[in-house]
């Protein structure tokens, strides 16, 4: 449906976007992950023809965007910084879409829209306001809804749950799911949450520096990053990444302390990746370690358990009652699931260290 082959672009001695290749199929809600100044939002801009490429290509449905205006290219787009006119009421925000010559409808089917809409975002009872008046969370739902009321051929869609608090939050990233699952319309959705890239996208597609480093599902980026910065990007606690030498009998830590079973060329220098998850406190089926509770973090129902082992720390979440007790320096074991290591190439100055494949 959209298709990026080669794109650049710079601003002045700042270079954007630098050859990047990106596919989002028919139908499907693809996340674009990124931190700021990655060049998410310029590659929105580059799809809406709002910045024409310096260099590359775009399609959309098989066309060539190349001499095709933006209100031509059949897609609409959700702005961070809202783009709504201050002035005006929400109401009057929703419809402006579907009073232009393109979009135009029927005076009831666009009330009966809008209505559905601002239900959907909860902001009905705010549709006589102005917008002037509303907070940036509600200019946000409005923002969003007056992408969400017009028919297009893909949505584009830049950090539009930013400004919300979290309880809203969590359930417009239900809802949002829920319109791609029923309408079927092209999204490419730009965050640099990786919750939401999780809990969105049927595909991810991780941006560094101008490029597509790594596209798949989330099992794919989960069990499978292409580097060291793809696997530090996903998951809370962050995953535990420990630098050590692959031995014949399997991975040594630098300080020698640890020692897990893993396969790779013996003497090769290597950070072994460990998800917190993978971790259990105590014995259990897996391989086992010793060490000391450095420092516990209560969060909800559960504990953030930071253990060390010699030189190195290991974070694991942890059952409340597991933990219960635990003091800095208390002795503790530690199951690790082996069959989940990551094993990736030591981090270089250039570039990140990427996973070895057994």
């Amino acid at each position: 449906m959209i298709v990026l082959t080669g794109i650049r672009k710079a601003y002045g001695r700042v270079t954007a976007l630098d050859g990047l290749e990106l596919d989002v199929r028919e139908g499907e809600f693809f996340c674009l992950l990124g931190p700021s100044g990655a060049g998410k939002t310029t590659t929105l801009k580059t799809v809406a023809g709002l910045e024409p490429p310096d260099a590359g290509t775009v399609e959309i449905a098989g066309r060539d965007m190349r001499d095709v205006e933006p209100y031509d290219r059949g897609v609409a787009m959700c702005f961070e910084s809202y783009a709504l006119y201050p002035h005006r009421s929400v109401y009057d925000n929703l419809a402006s879409p579907l009073r232009s010559p393109r979009h135009r409808l029927p005076a009831a089917e666009a009330r009966e829209t809008i209505g559905s809409v601002a239900e959907l975002l909860g902001i009905s009872g705010l549709l006589e306001r102005p917008v002037g008046q509303l907070s940036n969370g509600q200019r946000q739902r409005v923002a969003l809804g007056r992408v969400l009321v017009r028919p297009a051929r893909a949505f584009l869609l830049d950090e539009p749950l930013s400004h919300l608090d979290a309880k809203l939050r969590q359930r417009m990233r239900a809802e949002l799911k829920a319109i791609g699952a029923v309408r079927r319309t092209t999204t490419l959705y730009v965050t640099h949450d990786s919750v939401e890239a999780l809990a969105l996208g049927d595909r991810i597609g991780v941006i560094r520096g101008g490029r597509i480093v790594q596209t798949g599902t989330r099992e794919e980026i989960w069990y499978r990053p292409h580097d060291t910065e793809v696997a530090r990007a996903f998951g809370r606690p962050r995953i535990n990444l420990l630098p050590g030498t692959v031995t014949e009998d399997g991975f040594r830590s630098a300080d020698g302390e640890v020692e897990l079973p893993v396969r790779a060329k013996a003497g090769t220098e290597v950070l072994v990746g460990v998800r917190p998850r993978d971790l259990t406190l105590g014995g259990g089926p897996g391989h086992e370690l010793t060490g000391t509770v450095y420092v516990t973090e209560p969060i909800g129902r559960t504990v953030e358990v930071t253990v060390r082992i010699g030189e190195q720390h290991l974070s694991l979440v942890a059952p409340r009652a597991d933990a219960a007790g635990l003091r800095p320096d208390d002795p503790v074991r530690v199951t690790v699931r082996p069959e989940n290591l990551l094993l990736f190439e030591a981090d270089r100055p250039e570039r990140p260290g990427r996973r070895i494949v057994p």
